[in-house]
């Protein structure tokens, strides 16, 4: 009982505290009239708070998403799914479904009858805006009597897990010559040529297994010669993203990283579909897809990946080791100076294919965080060095289509110069 007057409204609360006013008056003056009214008054609320009780304890819910992962600015479909198992049939139902703000506004439903014996089903898109994994939830429920004297609200359904995948460009063209634009994976190389001539070798060192010396190699060179088990190149293509906070501007879909993550992710599934192995790594080294050989090939794992990253706190561009761990690297970074650009460069073997797309922040900060001190470095420097140490760089802005980017980038490996460019508006 204290648990259905809990659930009675402003209305049903007076109405009560009319009911019993009127019945202490009927008792003064010996009115049995007014006392079978004052009987209804009170009877009234009471019992609308026992049905609305029983009804929310007798409502379930379930929760459909179709699909479950879906690209940013696609639509995706909620159904809910909803029935009794009370006595009676519920009425006064209100509706609202948690959503977040990047999936759009929260659903409202009003049901005015919900029947006992089969299963109510309720629809609304979503069309997600900003990419990340999303929960979908909880569906809150108020279940009011037709007369508004009580309401209870009661959460169903939970949450539902929605992720919200990067948006991909379709991209045309591979950067010319090397492994990426034959289409190999570097295995061909490393079976050129015939017999132990390939084979790699180096000095002995103390504690080298001999059984690894290399006969021909230290016959020919007059010194103890071991073959080298660790292969100098891997094959493959190593996609580098730049995820540090600093290095981008702007927020919400419309900021530099998102940019950064969707030119990534067109990339790699660009690569992909030309068969290459494709690792996607972070500023600091960290891998985020493509580990192993069956990743590599997995769009799936790829834009999942990039669905659930998050900017990093980090300031530093390079991990202190080569980005591309002896792969061929496509790297997309922020903005970036001259001294990020030396990191990078650093560990980088100048004879491996390097290429890099330099987003200028600057266009994507719009001027608020040059007015509030937070100047974002000019591309030009770290273009500079980066061309003199034999990458291929391309600068992109807000208005370039990731297309023309990605085909400037293929031009740019077989020049490795600067390339002029002309803004599309």
């Amino acid at each position: 009982m204290r648990t259905a007057l809990s659930g009675l409204t402003t209305r049903g609360r007076c109405l009560l505290a009319a009911g019993f006013a009127a019945g202490l008056c009927a008792l003064v003056l010996n009115e049995r009239d007014l006392l079978r009214v004052a009987a209804f008054v009170v009877a009234l609320p009471l019992l609308a708070a026992l049905l609305a009780t029983r009804a929310r304890v007798g409502l379930h819910a379930a929760r459909f998403l179709h699909p479950g992962r879906v690209p940013v600015g696609a639509a995706a479909e909620v159904r809910l799914d909803l029935h009794s198992t009370g006595r009676l049939p519920t009425g006064g139902l209100l509706l609202e479904d948690g959503v977040p703000h990047s999936l759009g506004s929260r659903p409202r439903f009003v049901v005015e009858r919900l029947p006992r014996t089969s299963t109510t089903a309720l629809r609304y898109p979503l069309k997600p805006v900003l990419r990340g994994v999303q929960q979908v939830g909880p569906l809150m429920a108020r279940i009011t009597d037709p007369f508004g004297l009580a309401e209870f609200d009661r959460e169903l359904a939970g949450r539902s897990r929605l992720v919200v995948v990067p948006r991909v460009v379709p991209l045309s063209g591979l950067p010319s010559g090397s492994g990426m634009g034959a289409g190999d994976d570097g295995s061909i190389r490393l079976r050129a040529g015939q017999g132990e001539d390939d084979a790699v070798v180096r000095q002995y060192r103390h504690g080298d297994d001999l059984r690894k010396v290399h006969w021909r190699s230290t016959a020919r060179r007059d010194e103890l010669m071991v073959r080298v088990e660790e292969r100098p190149w891997r094959g493959g293509t190593t996609v580098l993203l730049d995820r540090r906070q600093s290095a981008h501007r702007g927020s919400g879909p419309t900021s530099s990283l998102e940019y950064a993550v969707s030119l990534a992710a067109s990339a790699c599934l660009h690569l992909h579909r030309f068969g290459h192995q494709v690792r996607l790594v972070a500023e600091d080294g960290a891998v985020l897809a493509g580990g192993s050989a069956d990743g590599g090939h997995s769009d799936t794992v790829v834009l999942d990946a990039l669905a659930a990253l998050t900017p990093s706190h980090r300031r530093e561009l390079a991990g202190g080791t080569d980005p591309g761990a002896g792969q061929e690297v496509v790297a997309v970074l922020g903005g970036s100076s001259a001294e990020d650009a030396a990191e990078l460069v650093r560990f980088r073997p100048r004879g491996m294919r390097s290429l890099a797309v330099l987003l200028d922040v600057r266009a994507w900060a719009g001027g608020t965080a040059e007015s509030q001190g937070d100047r974002a470095p000019d591309p030009a420097d770290a273009r500079r060095l980066l061309t003199a140490a034999g990458w291929g760089v391309v600068v992109a802005t807000p208005s370039t289509p990731m297309n023309q980017i990605w085909q400037e980038l293929c031009h740019s490996a077989g020049n490795r110069g600067p390339v002029v460019r002309t803004e599309v508006g």
